[in-house]
């Protein structure tokens, strides 16, 4: 299976061969004892080290479930009439599908597949960048690329990536990639990085967004056993990373449950102050909420604070 795709999940190898992840777990480690594969975080890739990357075609068959998951709380971000870019990804495809029935909507991106997911939707403008077709990912890169966002602002920029960890934040293992990406990121207030479990504690060769410059993530719940990924999650709360959990259950707020129609989800609590933007404004509202609500200000402002946190 590895060989055929490039890299398959751990969950999916223990479907398909009906037996437990404990168990293929520890073939994994014995077909990695001989070289045959290389183990990563959620299941194994063929060899390569940290400059291998898998084509798209293998990567749409890997945490269909997870992105789909990711794809709708991210959605949920975005607000009608506002700019935004969206880097290239299957979890960014998921996304910009959803993204299709934002009014008046404008989204940036160097991906085709992004792209072509919005190219019917009447009511969503869709900008190209420049550059050179890389067809592994179907996207645009290079000194085109780049240089066709010098000069943008928008909202947020939405991410995606190979790997992500709290000591060096996002990573790929593309050099072009990794390059574009960095363009994205300062185009944009507040950047969002999409990433299924699989992904954290990863670290691959390029750094495309230090773990200072994430604002928020959104990602899927981990399985009880995986504590790697609950450690990089914690890890990266504890530098002001906010946290958004598909699949988890929702804490009740004001004696509410979960929104119908949405996703549950888990906005993780955020030890220490955020960090500021140029110009000293706040990044996210976490530390800024709870703060307010400890302070005991009057019943009509912790209403609103409450609504706030709602939404």
């Amino acid at each position: 299976m590895v060989r055929a795709n490039g890299a398959v999940s751990l969950r999916e190898l223990a479907r398909v061969v009906q037996t437990s992840e404990v168990t293929v777990r520890r073939d994994v480690r014995a077909l990695e004892a001989e070289g045959l594969l290389d183990r990563r975080h959620g299941g194994a890739v063929l060899p390569g080290g940290f400059t291998r990357e898998s084509g798209f075609p293998q990567k749409s068959h890997l945490s269909t479930a997870e992105k789909t998951a990711i794809a709708d709380l991210a959605a949920g971000l975005v607000g009608e009439g506002e700019a935004i870019v969206v880097g290239a990804g299957t979890t960014t495809q998921e996304l910009a599908r959803r993204l299709a029935r934002v009014p008046g909507l404008t989204v940036v991106t160097n991906s085709l597949l992004v792209a072509q997911a919005l190219a019917h939707a009447n009511r969503v403008e869709v900008v190209m960048t420049g550059g050179t077709l890389r067809g592994s990912n179907y996207a645009l890169v290079g000194s085109g690329a780049e240089q066709s966002l010098q000069g943008l602002r928008v909202t947020r920029a939405f991410l995606s990536g190979s790997g992500l960890t709290a000591e060096r934040g996002l990573s790929t293992s593309n050099m072009l990639s990794a390059s574009v990406d960095r363009a994205l990121v300062q185009a944009a207030a507040e950047v969002v990085v999409l990433a299924d479990h699989t992904k954290l504690g990863s670290d691959t060769m390029f750094q495309t967004v230090p773990t200072e410059l994430i604002t928020r993530l959104v990602t899927d719940e981990p399985p009880a056993h995986d504590e790697r990924a609950a450690t990089e999650l914690q890890a990266l709360a504890d530098q002001g990373v906010e946290i958004t959990v598909a699949g988890a259950e929702a804490e009740p707020s004001g004696g509410e449950g979960p929104l119908p129609g949405r996703q549950p989800r888990r906005d993780m609590p955020l030890p220490g102050q955020r960090r500021t933007q140029p110009g000293g404004g706040p990044t996210g509202l976490g530390p800024q909420l709870r703060g307010a609500a400890a302070m005991g200000e009057n019943p009509g402002e912790r209403a609103r604070v409450a609504d706030l946190r709602r939404r």
